[in-house]
């Protein structure tokens, strides 16, 4: 008798950003049969996480670690936590940590944009050098824990352009591109996205795991 194929390794996204569920969806697609991906739902939503990390390493891994504890009434859940945002060198690196509250606790995408374009109005472009940082934490069902981290390098635009993505989208430009982010399709900007280049260090790493 042929041995069945193993159980899917299901892999739980650990974000309430609807932005970035729709992100990893198009990212992760459905070429990656070894595992599945759900939402928080199956356990009852996201929880509220304290983010007191000073950096992305270290409050991608807060999260994860939040959500996989919520998991071990269920069992067999591995959960995957990603902390991002926007560094920008002529601000030192910020908003950094902050982007989703660069504004304020609360504050939409449009305010955290109209504060960095206002903190960039007078600097010209080739002083408004800035990347997308991304920090993934996968935690596997029995508890072993593991990072990874990618970069996209762009400028930052003189005003925000396009309807699509989420938070700085409609600010960056990505490296040699013309095009904000928020002007390109799901599908382009997932060629080159901070998002894209962790989840490709993921995908390698889990098809060693469950491939």
């Amino acid at each position: 008798m042929a041995a069945s194929a193993p159980e899917p390794l299901q892999i739980i996204i650990a974000t309430s950003n609807p932005g970035k569920v729709r992100d990893f969806s198009v990212l992760l697609g459905t070429d990656f049969p070894e595992a599945q991906f759900v939402g928080t739902e199956v356990i009852g939503g996201m929880p509220e996480v304290d983010e007191t990390g000073t950096t992305f390493e270290a409050n991608a891994r807060l999260k994860a670690e939040a959500v996989w504890q919520l998991t071990q009434a269920k069992g067999g859940y591995a959960v995957m936590a990603d902390d991002s945002g926007l560094a920008v060198d002529y601000l030192g690196g910020a908003p950094g940590v902050y982007s989703a509250r660069y504004a304020g606790v609360g504050a939409s995408d449009g305010e955290n944009r109209d504060k960095l374009l206002d903190a960039l109005q007078e600097v010209p472009v080739d002083q408004r050098s800035a990347r997308f940082v991304c920090n993934l934490c996968l935690i596997l069902p029995e508890g072993q824990l593991h990072q990874f981290e990618a970069y996209c390098e762009g400028t930052i635009a003189n005003k925000a352009r396009g309807e699509n993505g989420f938070g700085y989208d409609p600010v960056f430009i990505g490296e040699g591109m013309t095009e904000t982010f928020g002007e390109c399709s799901p599908q382009e900007k997932a060629q080159r996205s901070h998002r894209a280049k962790a989840v490709g260090l993921l995908r390698d790493f889990l098809s060693q795991q469950v491939g």
